[in-house]
């Protein structure tokens, strides 16, 4: 077990230099400006992210790291610089070309790990959540970067995820295990070239109607998501144990 949290450590590590280099990289080439938020932002996302990796792995008692999880871990660094150079364009120019080469390996990592898990026959609940939770704050801070062209109404693209997980706070039926439906990854992956796109600042009108498509497609899913568990809200026996109860087991 302490193997296992010294490699994760040693990855979130190497993934933290590389997001740290990367975020040099633009300041030394004036594709970001250097401002004290995008250097802070970048370091929350570092320390957050690897500590609630670190809690991960305690709680699911995982006894090795695995493949798929060092993609996701260098997929998770490349998020943490991207959140720092948004949150510099607040304050200074950011190069759209900058910003999306750094996105599309992001993008493109999401479907190497969950390959890379299925080659290995190392997937497990662990990385999954690991994968959902960084695709969901990359959906969200590029939402946050062209809200600012597009509107605010994209927003509703990051925010879905987390007006979800809040609903599950208050609604205890809400908060189940959803059965696997390969169909997210797509709507997943198409918001997030429809935001790359619109990021790059290439063809506004046709990347517009393809954010409004994928704001549309994510509707859909969580709508179909939310149906499924208001149908089966009664059913005691499928609603998450509390906490406390579980651990005492």
């Amino acid at each position: 077990m302490e193997r296992v949290h010294f490699e994760a450590i040693g990855w979130s590590s190497g993934g933290a230099a590389l997001a740290i280099a990367g975020q040099a990289l633009a300041v030394s080439i004036g594709a970001a400006a250097s401002t004290v938020t995008g250097w802070a932002v970048l370091a929350a996302y570092l320390v957050v992210s690897c500590a609630l990796l670190l809690r991960g792995l305690v709680r699911s008692g995982a006894t090795r790291f695995g493949a798929a999880n060092r993609v996701t871990a260098v997929r998770s660094s490349l998020v943490g610089l991207v959140s720092g150079l948004v949150a510099a364009s607040f304050f200074g120019p950011l190069s759209s070309a900058f910003l999306v080469a750094v996105v599309v390996p992001a993008l493109v990592l999401d479907a190497v790990d969950g390959w890379v898990a299925r080659r290995t026959r190392s997937v497990s609940p662990l990385g999954a959540r690991f994968d959902m939770e960084v695709d969901a704050f990359l959906l969200l801070v590029l939402s946050v970067h062209v809200a600012g062209v597009l509107g605010p109404w994209v927003l509703a693209i990051g925010l879905l995820r987390y007006a979800f997980v809040a609903a599950g706070w208050m609604l205890p039926w809400l908060d189940r295990t959803l059965p696997a439906r390969y169909w997210r990854k797509v709507v997943t992956a198409v918001a997030g070239i429809a935001l790359a796109l619109a990021s790059s600042g290439l063809a506004p009108g046709p990347s517009a109607l393809l954010v409004a498509v994928a704001l549309a497609l994510l509707l859909e899913s969580f709508g179909r998501d939310v149906l499924w568990l208001v149908r089966r809200r009664h059913d005691a026996a499928a609603v998450r144990e509390p906490a406390v109860a579980q651990r005492s087991r």
